[in-house]
C-alpha cells in the first residue's frame, strides 16, 4: 500500500481530514532531483499524535500545518518509546538495542568511529550541523565526534528553559551543558526555542558554499516549561483548558512560529525549493510530570498534571503501545515529492539508508542496517509493499511487528499480548489467547531480532 486515503477512517480527526486526499501513487513532478539537496531535519520532544493542528488537535500549528499539507504526511511512523533511543536509531540507522540503549543514556552512547548520518554526509561534501538537544552521549562525546561540524545547544536531557541549566548533577552530568562546539557558555535568560531557532536562521543565511544538512532538536514540549505571555495569550479563548495544558500548547505554538522563521530564512537565501523537510517527533506524548527537587526545585508548583495528547492512540511515552511510538511525521519538498499520506509503517531507522540514497552514498552502508531505504515509496516508483517487520526493545517490553500483527512480551511477567492493528488499532482486544499460532511466530521473530542487541 501506497499513498491514499482508504485506511483513514480510524483516525477521521477534523484537522486531517480537512487536508486534500492524497495522490494515489503518483510519481515525482518532471524537475528531478538535484544531487545535493540540503536536508533539514526538525526533531520536537515529546509531541503526540494529537498535539499537531492537522490531526485536529487543540494546539496552534500554522506553519507545520502547512508543511504537512503541501507534503507527505505519514500514518504510521514509528519511532522508540524515549528520547535518547529515537536520536540514536535517526542518526545511525540502526535500532538502539544494538548498542544496548533502552531508555535515556549517557556517556558513550554510540561507539567512537560508527558511520553516523552527520558523518556519511561531512565525508561527501556537506556541512554539518546541529542545533539543539544531543543527548547521545555526554563530554566527551559530543556531536563533534560523530560527524557534526557545528555544534550548538545542549548536550545531556531536558534542561530548564531560561537558565539552560541540566535537571540534577550525577557522575556523569553538571547541571551546565549549554555549549557552542564543545565549549560551554553563558547565555541564560534566553528561551531556549528563540536561541534555537536563532541558530538555525544562522546557518541556512550564513551557509552558501555547502550543500548543509542541519538538525534541529528543539527543547519543547519537554517539561520543565516555561513561556512568554506573548504565547500563553493565544489560548485565553479556549475553554475548559487545563493550566498545564495550556503551558504545553503555548511552548508548541512558540516553536511552531520559530519553525515559519526558519522557513522564511530558506525561502528569502533562495534555499526553499532545493530543501529537503522532515519533520518527527521523538516519542509520544507524556501525560504528566511534576518533580520537588530537579531543576532546584523550581517547577514544584507549576502545573504539570495534563500534557501532550496521543488520542485516539493508546499509551503514552516510555510505552510500547502506539500512543508511545506512532507520532505525527511529514517530508516536504516543494517540487520533488508530491503531496499526499504515506500509510505504510516506516521507522526512524529509515531515514539514514534513504538521505544516503537520495544524495549517492549508499553504495559503501553498513550491511547490517535496520533501516531501509523509503525513497521508492515517497516517489511512488514502488507501490506495492511486503509486510514490514519491526522491533523495539525497553527495560520492561520487548515488541515486534509483522504486517498488521503486533505482539508485546513483558520482560518481568512473560505475559504476551497480541492485536491486530488493522481491526483494533486502539489495541483494546489481546488476541495472544486465540491466536495461539500468529503469536507463536511473532516469539521467534522476537528471538530473531534479540539476537543482534547488545547487553551494556
Amino acid at each position: 500500500m501506497n499513498i491514499n486515503t482508504n485506511r483513514l477512517l480510524p483516525f477521521s480527526l477534523a484537522g486531517l481530514m480537512a487536508l486534500p486526499a492524497g495522490c494515489g501513487g503518483g510519481s515525482p513532478v518532471p524537475s528531478g532531483n538535484p544531487d545535493k539537496p540540503n536536508i533539514l531535519i526538525i526533531l520536537p520532544d515529546d509531541i503526540g499524535w494529537a498535539d499537531v493542528g492537522y490531526h485536529g488537535s487543540d494546539v496552534r500549528t500554522p506553519n507545520i500545518d502547512r508543511l504537512a499539507r503541501e507534503g507527505i504526511m505519514f500514518q504510521q511512523h514509528y519511532v522508540m518509546p524515549t528520547c535518547t533511543p529515537s536520536r540514536v536509531s535517526l542518526m545511525t540507522g540502526l535500532y538502539p538495542s544494538r548498542y544496548g540503549v533502552l531508555g535515556p543514556a549517557y556517556g558513550e552512547v554510540i561507539d567512537l568511529g560508527d558511520p553516523t548520518l552527520p558523518s556519511i554526509l561531512s565525508e561527501h561534501g556537506y556541512y554539518t550541523a546541529i542545533a539543539g538537544k544531543w543527548h547521545m552521549g555526554s563530554p566527551p562525546y559530543t556531536p563533534l565526534k560523530y560527524g557534526f561540524k557545528s555544534s550548538y545547544g545542549y548536550f545531556d536531557g531536558q534542561i530548564d528553559p531560561y537558565t539552560h541549566e541540566y535537571k540534577t548533577e550525577t557522575e556523569l552530568t553538571e547541571r551546565r551543558s549549554w555549549h557552542r562546539n564543545d565549549e560551554y557558555l553563558d547565555e541564560s535568560g534566553t528561551h531556549v526555542t528563540d536561541l534555537i531557532t536563532a541558530e538555525a536562521v544562522r546557518i541556512i543565511e550564513e551557509q552558501r558554499d555547502e550543500p548543509f544538512f542541519l538538525y534541529v532538536a528543539h527543547h519543547v514540549p519537554h517539561f520543565p516549561l516555561d513561556e512568554p505571555d506573548e504565547w500563553m495569550s493565544l489560548y485565553d479563548d479556549v475553554p475548559l483548558m487545563h493550566p498545564s495544558r495550556r503551558l504545553f500548547a503555548a511552548s508548541v505554538t512558540h516553536m511552531d512560529d520559530g519553525i515559519g522563521q526558519i522557513i522564511d530564512a530558506l525561502e528569502r537565501t533562495g534555499k526553499r525549493e532545493n530543501t529537503l523537510i522532515i519533520f518527527i517527533s521523538d516519542n509520544g506524548g507524556q501525560f504528566s510530570w511534576h518533580s520537588m527537587t530537579e531543576y532546584h526545585g523550581n517547577y514544584a508548583d507549576k502545573p504539570h498534571v495534563v500534557l501532550g495528547n496521543n488520542y485516539p492512540l493508546r499509551g503514552w511515552k516510555g510505552q510500547l503501545y502506539e500512543g508511545g511510538i506512532r507520532v505525527p511525521a511529514l517530508v516536504n519538498w516543494p517540487g520533488q515529492l508530491e503531496p499526499g499520506i504515506i500509510d505504510f509503517p516506516v521507522h526512524v531507522s529509515d531515514w539514514l539508508p534513504t538521505l544516503c540514497h537520495l544524495t549517492g552514498y549508499d553504495k559503501a552502508l553498513r550491511p547490517d542496517l535496520d533501516g531501509k531505504n523509503i525513497w521508492p515509496l515517497l516517489t511512488g516508483k514502488q507501490t506495492n509493499q511486503e509486510d514490514r517487520q519491526l522491533y523495539w526493545k525497553t527495560n520492561q517490553v520487548f515488541a515486534v511487528r509483522d504486517g498488521d500483527w503486533k505482539l508485546l512480551m513483558h520482560r518481568n511477567s512473560g505475559n504476551v499480548e497480541l492485536f491486530d492493528l488493522e481491526n483494533d488499532f486502539r489495541e483494546d482486544r489481546n488476541l495472544g489467547q486465540t491466536n495461539t499460532e500468529t503469536a507463536e511466530r511473532l516469539l521467534l521473530l522476537l528471538e530473531d531480532f534479540k539476537s543482534g542487541d547488545r547487553e551494556r
